[in-house]
């Protein structure tokens, strides 16, 4: 993959990649139908970036490869993306399509995400268990059966992918760089949002 490149793009609010994770997708509107098939005639590949308002994009995004691919009888596209690389944009292309394409530069020299991390049991354990009691707080549940069976640096990563923060809190995550910095901001952003819905709650 060169280090500039033209890719579409899929803006999603609150939704996040980080480079060696998953990303199940069902697309069902026609200008993302439009854009995996984009995607196919080039090079599979397909930038995930979150919207900073109406118009304007955040600069930092995660590009995806797809590596699975299933067309629904009711035609959707029920697509995988794994994560390879966080990307800026440095322009955004005009054309005639109905999805957006940007022009970006991938940050390569960072070496973002790829150095890995490894936690005692106990902090892996205060991680599982804080996430869970983030997700009680927000009327979420997901299993976490897995947790022992992936690494600590898989399991930071997707708690960051999954956890209910806002969108401004997950583009910080993403443009963190440091999975040790990420683990330390994750902390964070528990107690943060766990001490205002308790000062919410007094208040009424």
């Amino acid at each position: 993959m060169d280090k500039k490149l033209k890719i579409p793009i899929f803006p999603l609010d609150k939704v996040i990649l980080f480079p060696e994770t998953n990303l199940p997708l069902n697309i069902f509107e026609e200008q993302y139908i439009e854009m995996i098939d984009y995607a196919f005639s080039k090079n599979k590949l397909i930038g995930m970036v979150q919207n900073k308002n109406d118009s304007e994009l955040y600069n930092v995004g995660c590009v995806g490869k797809i590596t699975s691919f299933n067309e629904t009888d009711d035609g959707r596209y029920i697509v995988n993306l794994l994560g390879k690389s966080i990307f800026t944009i440095t322009k955004e292309i005009k054309s005639d399509y109905k999805f957006r394409i940007v022009e970006s530069v991938f940050t390569y020299s960072e070496s973002l995400y790829e150095k890995k991390i490894n936690i005692d049991l106990n902090k892996k354990k205060l991680l599982s268990n804080r996430y869970q009691e983030f997700l009680i707080y927000n009327n979420s549940k997901i299993e976490l059966d897995f947790v022992d069976k992936i690494s600590s640096s898989d399991l930071i990563k997707f708690i960051a992918m999954t956890s209910p923060f806002s969108k401004e809190d997950k583009q910080m995550l993403l443009e963190t760089y440091s999975l040790d910095k990420l683990l330390e901001n994750i902390f964070t952003l528990f107690d943060y949002y766990m001490n205002i819905d308790k000062n919410n709650t007094s208040i009424n």
